[in-house]
């Protein structure tokens, strides 16, 4: 027999003294996978319940943002499964273009090699190897924190099925005339020689330059002064914009203007775009080098002239800065156009500049011909769903402005770079008729002449283009699949506010497109895990926390609950290391009070579980307590407060469970009552059952590891049933009762604790009800009372006088007695007290006289002065509080 088959009946394994996560969490996740508990589709006739894992880039390990979005995952994944949904996390990786070529070339760049010293098809089997090799790590990281994936169903973004739905999607854009190529500006990296997503480039603040300049107009009549932060771009300036209503410059619309150094002649053009009230109210128009001038250029009609190279160094329209880098070019310009007396002024200015993500080049606005979707038309379509309330519903639901804003004020979607590693372009130009052929197999022939001289564009599309189609893509989509059809639009996607626009927006009006459905049901969108301080996590001020730094110091479970429990939907939360070791500590306080009922469950089995016998008023208690929890940590989760669940989740085990029950517990335990001990035993047995289930999704390992030798039914916690209310199980009356007796018990530690008496010393007790059934439920629980006020006398009646000399105390429905002499010394309690009066007065007077001092208070810091004036209040209050107990101790 194994053991696990052996504490499936019964609780006669011993647990160990201590928990120990590393040997839990390798045995049980190998457990996991190796009995296939994590695999969707056994149950049939359940209704689904999806999560598509958003699918991390194969560019190294997993941080610890990546940690909190799968656990919160994994949480809701654990709790459906224990419902009895069909649930199906589905794990996936990305291939991550841009960001996994630039490592693999930095790796080359150490031996001493270029991509293009391999060629094409010898570099992409370097970076399959590197995808592989991260693929594996991830793996191992995702089992480190014990998420529930159904491996059988793994994907990645280039596999052949998703390869088969990126060509099918494309194909069908180009056939709506919802993709096309041609000529704008997009982000362009210098250094990668890319174009980039705007998630790819990280705006810093810099400290920079507004150089002001003079562009005389043609017919000698003055000039217009216009600014810019690249004075380098203004080689290819084509005009200057003013706004129509602009009284200044009213008579200079239509005029030509001599651009300074090149000699262009330039018009001078009228465009709304401008604001009049900014600045000079003239604007440089760079068409080929700014997204705004560019629109402005393309309604006045004017060419588009690009001054640099994909390498960002001067071309042949820079004229004399031909071959010099850009910013070499700018400090060589600014001096000329000094020398030329038409830079006016260089005014200190900090401004955002963008910067690639990957090689933190200073990314250039950059006119360029590339392939785009026309988003209009899918975000129009987008935009109905939601407002029509057939959309995604946000949590919280502020979020969905974000994604509306963003849809509303879209631009075209530049999907070409300008790299090796992605999904190729499948459009095959014709070297016979120049016609371009757009096919979802490789072409063999052009679509126009029919002619066979054809080469396929050289670029790989957008990694976003790929991910946008993942919760579909993932099912079987372009067929209409059986896993699709059951599994398909998917319950929850969970990501951070950061990624709205650029990958939730995109899978929303893709699936719309291409499946007529909504992605997922619900958005949970979570903060960004920050440091201590509340900076973001960063290399460069290495502030970042390696999940597995923390699995390995506190444990898996710990990092899980803290990560998950530190915050609410949509908000940010700072990571602390104390906060680990709090959640450690929460799971020790289950482990030992586990590890306790099961000294006391000894050869007691699942079968031995019986809850009709005659339940004493903790026994009713803390069964209606699990109740009420049971029925909360479930709603809360399925409104997604996490940081509310783990304090329902806390409360009942620290404060109820632990803290009040096993401590009345051990009365029937230790008793002569065998009946007695047996419904204790079950109740015990019960709701530590029932409360592992609960904290399940949250520490899986632990929860896993507790269960195992509790008495239960089942292979495993994951598969086991999800506590759900039971009407059978309320007794208000109990908890009436119960909460009358904490009182009492609380009331009498505050005052032994007042009067420095330790609960190891008995005391004399009398309690004074306000009526009969206040006195009635004392009288049930007088046990309870003698046991835990650790008494050497009880007195209870509704008629008791008030004693001499008596400590007292008010509880809802009765007042308390504790005798003093029965307490305390009372003399040397009288002389240790006028002791600490006349301490405290010299303190006072002492601090009076310092801050009476002129000399003194003129000198001292103002911070210091206000510290002062607080200790005096405080040995003020302290003095007064001493004197009242005199007071109270003399009467």
């Amino acid at each position: 027999m194994t053991e696990l088959q052996e504490t499936k009946s019964t609780s006669s394994v011993s647990m160990p003294t201590t928990y120990d996560p590393k040997a839990a969490e390798a045995k049980w996740y190998a457990y996991w996978l190796e009995h296939n508990v994590f695999a969707a589709g056994k149950r049939p006739d359940a209704q689904p319940y999806t999560i598509v894992i958003p699918p991390p880039n194969v560019t190294g390990m997993l941080h610890i943002g990546h940690a909190l979005d799968c656990t919160l995952q994994d949480i809701m994944i654990r709790m459906k499964r224990m419902q009895g949904f069909d649930a199906l996390w589905l794990p996936g990786t990305d291939h991550a273009g841009i960001s996994t070529q630039t490592k693999v070339e930095q790796k080359l760049r150490g031996e001493g090699l270029s991509r293009h010293d391999l060629g094409r098809e010898a570099f992409l089997e370097k970076v399959w190897e590197w995808k592989e090799l991260y693929a594996n790590t991830i793996h191992e990281q995702w089992a480190k924190v014990g998420f529930s994936l159904d491996y059988s169903r793994e994907r990645f973004t280039l596999d052949e099925g998703l390869s088969r739905a990126v060509r099918e999607v494309f194909v069908q854009y180009y056939e709506k005339g919802l993709i096309y190529r041609g000529k704008r500006i997009i982000n362009w990296d210098p250094v990668a020689r890319t174009a980039l997503s705007d998630i790819e480039v990280e705006h810093k603040e810099v400290q920079g330059g507004l150089y002001h300049l003079q562009y005389p107009l043609k017919d000698g009549s003055g000039h217009i002064t216009v600014a810019t932060t690249r004075p380098e771009t203004m080689l290819g300036d084509t005009a200057v914009a003013v706004h129509p209503d602009d009284e200044r410059y009213r008579d200079m619309i239509g005029k030509m203007l001599i651009l300074p150094i090149v000699g262009r002649e330039i018009p001078v053009v009228a465009d709304e775009y401008v604001d009049k009230e900014f600045g000079s109210g003239a604007v440089k128009i760079t068409p080929a080098h700014d997204p705004n001038d560019f629109e402005v250029g393309e309604r006045h009609e004017l060419p588009r002239i690009l001054v640099m190279d994909e390498s960002g160094v001067m071309n042949a329209n820079a004229g004399p800065y031909q071959g010099m880098d850009r910013f070499d070019c700018r400090k060589k310009l600014v001096q000329d156009l000094k020398d030329q007396g038409v830079l006016l002024k260089i005014e200190e200015h900090v401004h955002q500049v963008g910067h690639s993500e990957r090689t933190g080049a200073v990314v250039e606005p950059f006119l360029s011909t590339q392939w785009f979707v026309n988003m209009k038309p899918l975000a129009e379509k987008a935009i109905e769903a939601q407002k029509s309330g057939a959309g995604a519903n946000f949590v919280p639901d502020r979020f969905e402005r974000s994604y509306l804003q963003w849809m509303e004020n879209v631009r075209d979607w530049c999907i070409s770079r300008q790299l090796w590693w992605g999904h190729r372009i499948p459009a095959w130009y014709c070297d016979d008729c120049d016609g371009i052929t757009v096919a979802r197999e490789d072409a063999t022939a052009c679509s126009h002449c029919g002619g066979t001289h054809l080469k396929q564009d050289e670029d790989v599309l957008d990694t976003w283009f790929s991910s946008a189609l993942w919760p579909f893509s993932t099912l079987g989509w372009p067929d209409d699949t059986a896993e699709k059809r059951k599994y398909f639009p998917t319950s929850l996607l969970v990501t951070g506010y950061d990624i709205i626009p650029f990958w939730v927006s995109r899978m929303i009006f893709s699936s719309l497109e291409f499946t007529g459905q909504i992605p997922f049901k619900d958005v949970l969108i979570h903060g960004l895990v920050r440091d201590s301080e509340g900076r973001k996590m960063s290399k460069s001020l290495g502030n970042g926390v390696d999940p597995l730094e923390v699995i390995e110091k506190y444990g898996a479970d710990a990092m899980r609950y803290m990560l998950s429990t530190s915050s609410t939907p949509g908000q940010d939360l700072r990571f602390r290391w104390e906060r680990v070791e709090q959640a450690r500590n929460f799971a020790n306080k289950i482990w030992n009070a586990s590890r306790f009922a099961l000294m006391n469950l000894e050869g007691f089995s699942a079968a031995d579980i019986d809850l009709g016998g005659e339940l004493r008023t903790a026994d009713r208690w803390i069964l209606h307590r699990l109740n009420e929890t049971a029925a909360e940590v479930t709603r809360l989760m399925d409104i997604y407060e996490f940081g509310e669940t783990g304090r329902v989740l806390y409360n009942f085990i620290w404060d109820d469970l632990c803290d009040w029950y096993i401590e009345f517990a051990k009365l029937s335990l230790y008793g002569e009552d065998a009946a007695g001990k047996k419904t204790t035993q079950s109740v015990l047995a019960y709701v530590l059952d029932r409360t592992q289930r609960l904290i399940h999704p949250f520490m899986p390992f632990i929860s896993e590891e507790i269960w195992q030798h509790l008495p239960h039914e089942g292979d495993t916690i994951v598969l086991a049933e999800w506590p759900v209310y039971d009407a059978k199980l309320e007794a208000p009356d109990a908890v009436a009762e119960m909460n009358l007796l904490m009182d009492v018990i609380r009331a009498v530690r505050n005052i032994r604790a007042e009067v420095n008496v330790p609960m190891s010393k008995k005391i004399e007790l009398a309690i004074r009800p306000s009526g009969e059934e206040t006195l009635s439920i004392l009288q049930r629980n007088e046990e309870y009372i003698r046991r835990f006020c650790n008494t050497s006398s009880f007195e209870l009646g509704t008629s008791l006088a008030h004693p001499e000399k008596a400590m007292t105390a008010v509880v809802t429905g009765a007042e308390l007695f504790l005798p003093l002499a029965g307490l305390i010394d009372i003399a040397q309690e009288l002389a240790r007290l006028e002791k600490e009066v006349q301490t405290l007065t010299a303190e006072v007077q002492r601090v009076e006289k310092k801050l009476s001092n002129e000399g003194f208070v003129a000198k001292a810091p103002a911070k210091v002065i206000e510290e002062e004036k607080a200790k005096m209040h405080d040995y003020a209050e302290k003095r007064e509080k001493v004197l009242a107990r005199l007071a109270e101790l003399k009467g």
